[in-house]
């Protein structure tokens, strides 16, 4: 019989995998499986510490390395984290070693690697490798942090009554709260109360998914592949090479082709982001205060108490977080999250832009951000206060 606390958490979108594990580990550990992250932290919090942390996702991916520096960030730098991956080379394994990733796996899933591998890490994991990842979660720079506490303590003070104005205008149209707040994701994956004025009427995000139609980053999302009712093993590209699938992957107990499992992936998943033109939940005031920023002023005080910073990647609510987990756009978490950042104002202004762009951007803010580039942001953004276009 299985003790209790003798559990192990797996976090995969792919049943095949799950049972897999399971299998292996039977009489071993119990599996409790999760969809993404945040969903196991969640329960980390509920609970006694998983024994081990097993995830079917790249190094980089949002469930990767990003997601075991969390983790070390909340207490949990000591229980073993392993990656289940497609393909493994020496780069890669020096990264793993790097973050603190006790073992990596590769598809299809070696049940007796399972069975002997993780009792063994459970028993015998160095709890200095545990030590060493939480060194590796992003700290933000001492000269940055000085800027931000001065800026936004003397700015909230200057603004004090504006606040008030704000305040009275609010509620004088609906009834609720001045301030609305929503969890967001931020900094390496860092979850937080993130401060606005409310724009909305009460009750808005129940009426979300009642509006996702309307989405403007869910445009131009239809594809051909998207409308084919039967899901092919192999892509048009290998079929007419006749030598077989040359990037397989291995899910639900068959070989399927890469290619076209990322064809269809990015054809049918919904976007990650969500903005809704003319959006019938906001208040009159609510549009003069988002389409001046004056909505964000509040996050002043989440950059003073250190959630965020001046400059930076837009914090994502969860629901928008937990889509974005491939290595392409992961990155984005690697950076401070910012009141402002480098899309608000590269596309103010210029149309629409597409979810594709902005994760670029965000991605090329985490690649070159630095105190001196911020103070640039910062002066370009006074000026796009002052256009029309609501970002």
């Amino acid at each position: 019989m299985i003790n209790t606390d003798q559990r192990v958490a797996v976090i995969t979108s792919q049943a095949a995998i799950a049972d897999h594990i399971r299998v292996a580990l039977k009489d071993l550990f119990d599996v409790d499986t999760f969809k993404n992250g945040l969903a196991l932290h969640h329960a980390m919090e509920k609970t006694t510490p998983y024994k081990a942390i097993i995830t079917d996702d790249e190094l980089l991916g949002a469930n990767g390395i990003p997601l075991r520096k969390t983790l070390s960030s909340f207490g949990y730098g000591k229980i073993p984290f392993m990656v289940v991956m497609n393909q493994i080379d020496n780069e890669q394994r020096n990264m793993a070693m790097s973050a603190s990733i006790a073992e990596i796996f590769s598809k299809p899933i070696d049940q007796n690697a399972l069975r002997t591998r993780i009792p063994y890490l459970v028993e015998n994991y160095n709890s200095k490798t545990g030590a060493a990842a939480t060194a590796l979660q992003y700290k933000l720079p001492l000269i940055k942090r000085i800027f931000d506490i001065t800026f936004s303590g003397l700015a909230l003070l200057m603004l004090s009554p504006l606040f008030l104005i704000i305040a009275i205008l609010v509620r004088a149209e609906s009834k609720g709260p001045v301030f609305y707040y929503s969890l967001r994701v931020g900094s390496g994956y860092k979850v937080f109360k993130f401060y606005k004025f409310r724009s909305m009427f009460t009750g808005a995000d129940a009426k979300l998914k009642d509006l996702s139609h309307l989405n403007q980053y869910n445009l131009a999302k239809t594809s051909p592949v998207a409308e084919e009712p039967a899901v092919k093993e192999l892509c048009e590209f290998c079929e007419q090479a006749g030598t077989g699938c040359i990037n397989p992957l291995y899910a639900d107990n068959k070989v399927v082709c890469e290619t076209l499992y990322n064809q269809q992936k990015e054809s049918n998943v919904d976007s990650a982001f969500i903005k809704i033109k003319n959006d019938p939940r906001i208040t009159r005031i609510g549009n003069f205060i988002r389409n001046t920023s004056i909505d964000e002023l509040p996050q002043l005080w989440n950059v003073f108490i250190g959630d965020m910073s001046i400059v930076g990647n837009r914090p994502l609510p969860l629901y928008e977080a937990e889509k974005i987990t491939t290595d392409k756009y992961a990155l984005r978490f690697m950076a401070p999250a910012g009141i402002t950042g480098l899309w608000q104002v590269e596309k103010r202004g210029r149309g629409e832009m597409s979810e594709g762009e902005r994760l670029n951007l965000d991605n090329n803010y985490a690649k070159t951000h630095s105190f001196a580039n911020d103070i640039r942001l910062i002066m370009r953004t006074i000026p796009a206060l002052f256009q029309s276009e609501n970002v």
